[in-house]
């Protein structure tokens, strides 16, 4: 197993300098091995990274999400969708906007166990929206005939 006490001080700060430049770690494994003619493995390199300290800054990947919507069904101020597409270990799935604005995705799992992940962390919503969101719930559920 590589260790960091056996690199010299150059090599070190070399890393260090390669990982603000924003080098992955697969780009410091490579680098010291035509740099420094040091070949090491993945794994070696990570512990490395963790024995020196070091920050990788990892570029953030545009993510697309395309969500396709079915049509709304509203009674009161709750409205409700489904997914074309269910989330990945769901059932069904869809959004819910409640009467106060706030908004969330519901699903049900493959046990038809409800789920909801409000938008907002620690979101309640108010009784009176809890109960219009599973009457909607339960009349799109029948309309899409599942």
């Amino acid at each position: 197993m590589f260790s960091a006490s056996q690199l010299t001080t150059e090599q070190k700060a070399a890393l260090v300098q390669w990982a603000s430049e924003g080098a992955t770690m697969s780009d410091l494994q490579r680098r010291l091995k035509e740099d420094f003619a040091i070949g090491i493995t993945y794994m070696d390199t990570r512990m490395l990274v963790l024995d020196l300290g070091l920050v990788l800054i990892e570029a953030a990947k545009p993510v697309e999400i395309k969500v396709e919507a079915a049509p709304l069904v509203a009674t009161g101020e709750v409205s409700v969708t489904m997914d074309h597409l269910a989330l990945p270990g769901a059932l069904v799935s869809g959004r819910v906007t409640f009467s106060d604005g706030e908004t969330g995705v519901w699903m049900l799992d493959q046990s038809g166990r409800p789920g909801l992940d409000p938008d907002t962390a620690g979101y309640r919503p108010s009784q009176e929206d809890i109960m219009a969101f599973q009457q909607q719930l339960r009349s799109l559920i029948q309309q899409s005939g599942l």
